[in-house]
């Protein structure tokens, strides 16, 4: 039940941040983003750690920075995945990233 719970949040977090950047993170019919919050679930639980493990050396000499990059580029590749998300550039994908963590995280603690 706590695994739904965190995915609805998420997904909710990832309807918000495509209402407030219209142009730049799109979701088609808007059923996608529960779509992408369970990809994006998914990716976090189990490649992000072998992505971070992979890439220790530049995460340390940058102190810890390039985990941001990790995030866009994670969050990047689902419009790879899915059909009907979109993401206008790279730039975006990390903006759209930091957005959804910080408020997935404000919901996280509301709820």
């Amino acid at each position: 039940m706590k695994i739904i719970w965190h995915w609805l949040i998420l997904s909710l977090a990832l309807y918000f941040v495509g209402r407030i950047m219209p142009n730049t993170i799109v979701f088609t019919p808007m059923y996608t983003a529960l779509v992408v919050g369970a990809c994006l679930y998914f990716t976090n639980a189990t490649i992000r750690p072998i992505i971070s493990f992979l890439t220790l050396g530049i995460n340390f000499l940058t102190l810890g920075l390039f985990s941001i990059v990790i995030n866009g580029a994670i969050f990047w590749s689902l419009t790879f995945v899915v059909s009907g998300f979109h993401i206008a550039s790279f730039q975006a994908a990390i903006i759209g990233a930091l957005a959804v963590s910080l408020l997935n995280w404000i919901l996280e603690m509301i709820f």
